[in-house]
């Protein structure tokens, strides 16, 4: 199967389940960034969708949604995935700081968050495919590598 035809089919499956300002979200977050990750990182690293949510939504903890790059939920086990181009983190420091609460209060609530920065992720792939590698192989089993059913 190629990439192109699974990952439309992937879009286009949580388009069909989601409304609203979860489904506006998807619509305008999973662009070029998110694109090259899923290609580039997650489809040579896994083969499959199965389990990975883009855009997700999430509480804060003031009770406030925003919504996550990517969630790979494994069980009870999260990881949250964060695609971090300079131009959108890094200039404005309250987004900065406001991005890094939000990092540390997910991990607070036992979520695995893992910040990858757009620049390295396009020049220098294979790097970031080997670090998620090593810390995502306890969590890869016979089944979260060969499905390609999607989930909820």
């Amino acid at each position: 199967m190629s990439f192109e035809i699974e990952h439309e089919k992937w879009i286009s499956w949580h388009l069909s389940r989601r409304y609203g300002e979860r489904k506006d979200a998807l619509k305008r977050g999973h662009g070029y960034g998110n694109q090259l990750f899923a290609e580039k990182i997650w489809w040579p690293l896994v083969g499959h969708f199965q389990g990975l949510h883009p855009e997700y939504e999430v509480l804060d903890w003031r009770g406030r949604s925003y919504f996550v790059d990517f969630m790979w939920i494994l069980g009870a086990l999260r990881f949250a995935f964060e695609i971090m181009d300079y131009g959108s983190h890094g200039k404005d420091r309250t987004k900065y700081r406001m991005d890094l609460n939000r990092g540390l209060f997910l991990q607070s609530q036992q979520c695995h968050v893992i910040s990858i920065s757009l620049d390295e992720m396009k020049e220098n792939p294979a790097l970031i495919q080997a670090i998620l590698r090593n810390m995502l192989a306890p969590y890869f089993t016979p089944v979260s590598l060969c499905c390609n059913r999607m989930e909820e």
